[in-house]
């Protein structure tokens, strides 16, 4: 959903026309799109986003303007079966259950719209959306993402007191953690009585892009930033040598910093800027860059560290991160030769499987293969021609 708010600003003026938004709140098998994905659709038909890439969206968009005219929320269910597969279009085996909710641009009774338009206008400060799924009424409240434990004296407009504690320690972890999730919260007992059914809530968070710190301004660096942009990540390209470290170099990253990468590494973690989305690839190729920048992003706690070289470079830097007491479980976490093993040679194809890598280490993926897991050569010969006959 909160990738859509920005697309629905038009939408979102006082007295504009209903619209409604459909949420995923649920998958399960193979299905294309993950929990937190919204279309919304407005009174007079049009829409924006998509919930599926193509499927189900005829019976979604039907059933959002059934929303609008009554006025109440619902969810709907689709799922695999032979008799409806085709009919709504979802026919790759999963199912797929969407919160369908109604709103009404600037009416003073629609928490929806108002806690929509102020997180529009939040532009992209750290929030998160909150509503609760176990009810017709239509419901939403807007919590800072950034405050520590700010998320109980909200949510009192969504749950019962008895059920506050629970909602409220599985909120904050999803606002630590990130993204889009469902909870199901046992209700407590409040007043000597305790409520009769679970709380249901969608949580849709709004944090900071993570962060991807490119080391060494070379031609692999610029496709790199240009590849992993793809995945909004925030880059920085940094390098000590000024005159390689131009912005005018690398125009797509976000920052260029002149400065030794082990130095600004370890300033931007004292500053609290790096943390467990961060991604650092090391492609400077040269040990007195390599080594204390490796040494440094191995001891903190990044989502990703991988380093470019050959199979004979990697071992002598493996070597020498030994003798700076670096631990096996430190070397274990580093992927070099970075990259998925893809046969990548120019800095374009090296790119794509660098960003092939980072998006199977997101998702825990252990089916693709890194090069940090094989051995041979990186690049074998190319097959021969086919001969004339």
């Amino acid at each position: 959903m909160l990738t859509l708010v920005d697309q629905l600003a038009e939408w979102l003026v006082p007295g504009g026309p209903p619209f409604a938004v459909a949420t995923v709140v649920g998958a399960s098998g193979s299905v294309p799109r993950p929990v937190g994905t919204a279309m919304a659709v407005r009174a007079d038909g049009a829409v924006v986003g998509s919930l599926s890439g193509g499927c189900v969206e005829a019976a979604v968009h039907a059933a959002a303007l059934d929303a609008i005219a009554v006025g109440e929320c619902h969810r709907e269910t689709f799922g695999y079966s032979d008799d409806d597969a085709f009919a709504v279009g979802l026919n790759c085996g999963g199912s797929l259950e969407v919160h369908v909710q109604p709103v009404r641009p600037g009416a003073a009774d629609d928490p929806a719209a108002a806690a929509l338009a102020r997180l529009a206008a939040g532009g992209a400060a750290p929030a998160a959306l909150v509503r609760r799924l176990d009810t017709s009424r239509p419901t939403a409240v807007l919590l800072d993402a950034g405050a520590a434990d700010g998320s109980r004296g909200a949510l009192r407009d969504l749950v019962e007191d008895a059920a506050l504690p629970a909602v409220s320690a599985q909120v904050d972890a999803v606002l630590r953690a990130g993204g889009a999730a469902t909870v199901h919260a046992a209700p407590g007992v409040a007043d000597g009585a305790c409520a009769e059914e679970p709380v249901a809530l969608l949580i849709e968070t709004r944090l900071a892009p993570p962060r991807c710190v490119v080391v060494g301004a070379n031609d692999f660096a610029g496709a790199l930033i240009r590849a992993v942009r793809l995945l909004g990540y925030r880059v920085t390209l940094v390098d000590a040598r000024e005159v390689f470290a131009a912005p005018r170099r690398f125009p797509q990253a976000d920052e260029v910093v002149v400065d030794w990468p082990d130095r600004y590494l370890a300033a931007e973690a004292a500053a609290g800027r790096l943390d467990g989305r961060t991604a650092v690839a090391v492609l400077t190729h040269d040990a007195k860059f390599d080594v204390p920048t490796l040494r440094l992003a191995l001891g903190l706690p990044l989502a990703y560290v991988g380093a470019m070289g050959s199979r004979r470079s990697h071992s002598q830097r493996l070597q020498a991160l030994r003798d700076e007491g670096v631990t096996p479980e430190a070397l274990a976490r580093l992927r070099s030769p970075i990259g998925l093993d893809l046969g990548a040679v120019t800095p374009e194809e090296v790119a794509v499987s660098v960003v092939a890598e980072l998006v199977a280490v997101r998702y825990g993926r252990t089916s693709a293969v890194p090069l940090s897991r094989t051995d041979g050569p990186l690049h074998a010969p190319p097959p021969d021609p086919p001969r004339a006959t």
